[in-house]
């Protein structure tokens, strides 16, 4: 043990891990969501793919705690399940691909369509059907895959959720449910089939403090009634991540 941590400690990039974790417990209290497109690009440029996912599921896991008994409150419990149904489904999925294709492909990819969707969002594009079962599900399972494939389960729902009409309260707990439900899923997944990197873990472990109380902050910070406060930084945080998830940056 005291050789994973010290090999922990010494991990290169641990700085720029930290920060990142920082932002994305900032941005995840205050929104909901985002966490997961902040802190894969930094663990994937200091880990390699799978011990990158093992990172973010271990701190994603224990982060939004402390806001769970509010979401419950005000989330629609009954559409956080079919879209954790649909996950299940897709994740799996997700996780095959990531072990047969080039995560370049996918790199690129999930950052063309999520800023392609965005775009439409910011350009007045609004969802006006109904968000029926079958919708729900079938986002949930894209969201699984892509956070099997690529550590970002958010932007399908994410996207279709800002362009609803839903409330900002409903939204923002709706996301932390359907996140927080998403890492249970894949870590159950990881220790079935045993990808969990010992170093990816232990480093994780030693930032879940920091990840936890910059949560708690970010919850403070959110105002249901800020309405255009929320959608901009949650444009924004959708933007700049995407960006730095394109493979030039590598």
């Amino acid at each position: 043990m005291p050789d994973i941590l010290a090999q922990a400690l010494s991990l290169p990039g641990l700085g720029w891990l930290t920060a990142a974790i920082v932002a994305a417990g900032l941005v995840r209290g205050f929104s909901g969501f985002g966490s997961a497109m902040i802190i894969m690009p930094a663990a994937s440029s200091v880990l390699d793919p799978f011990a990158a996912l093992a990172f973010l599921v271990v701190v994603e896991f224990w982060g939004p705690l402390p806001n769970l008994r509010a979401a419950l409150r005000d989330g629609h419990r009954g559409e956080a399940l079919r879209l954790l149904i649909g996950a299940a489904i897709g994740l799996p999925l997700g996780l095959w691909a990531l072990s047969m294709l080039s995560p370049e492909v996918f790199g690129w990819t999930v950052s063309v369509v999520v800023l392609i969707l965005l775009g439409l969002v910011i350009s007045g594009w609004r969802y006006t059907g109904t968000l029926g079962p079958a919708a729900i599900t079938g986002l949930g399972s894209l969201g699984g895959f892509l956070g099997g494939v690529a550590g970002i389960p958010g932007p399908p729902v994410i996207m279709l959720y800002m362009a609803s009409a839903r409330a900002i309260s409903v939204i923002r707990a709706n996301f932390l449910l359907y996140l927080l439900g998403i890492d249970v899923l894949m870590l159950g997944l990881f220790i079935a089939l045993d990808l969990l990197d010992a170093t990816a873990v232990v480093v994780a472990l030693i930032l879940v403090p920091l990840y936890m109380i910059s949560n708690i902050v970010g919850a403070r910070l959110f105002d249901p009634e800020r309405d255009r406060v929320f959608r901009a930084v949650a444009y924004a945080v959708i933007a700049v991540s995407a960006l730095l998830g394109l493979p030039i940056w590598e």
